[in-house]
């Protein structure tokens, strides 16, 4: 594969944006101005086109991101465990008192899957007394 050479062209830029080139220069990591306006048109060029528009995303915003997920990752474990627990206590309040066949409960958490199927998770209680009273 042949080696690419670069041209010299002319550029004119503000003092200001100079001033702002060369305190950046260090920071990523570059070694010359020329380096610093060749990452800078390609990363532009890259911007402009979005072909790759993960590859430009800034690493901040990622990182952001990552850490709001995993944030709430375990913030929804937490309350899907205590969810489970309450619910644990409450199952075994209710077998202490009810006298319920094991054909029934097979026949009822059949029922009940497909409850929450159909409503997307959402069963409320009064659907559930209506059942239960025959309605």
């Amino acid at each position: 594969m042949q080696e690419e050479t670069k041209d010299r062209i002319p550029l004119w830029l503000y003092p200001s944006t100079i001033e702002c080139m060369d305190a950046l220069l260090e920071k990523d990591n570059c070694k010359s101005r020329s380096e610093f306006i060749e990452k800078a048109v390609r990363f532009y060029s890259g911007y402009i086109s979005a072909e790759d528009g993960m590859k430009f995303l800034p690493t901040a915003i990622t990182s952001a991101m990552t850490g709001i997920v995993n944030t709430l990752e375990n913030r929804m474990a937490r309350l899907i465990f205590k969810l489970a627990v309450e619910m644990s206590m409450m199952m075994n309040i209710l077998a202490s008192t009810a006298e319920v066949d094991e054909n029934t409960l097979r026949r009822l958490r059949g029922k009940c899957v497909n409850d929450v199927k159909k409503s997307v998770g959402s069963v409320t209680f009064e659907d559930v007394a209506k059942f239960q009273k025959g309605e």
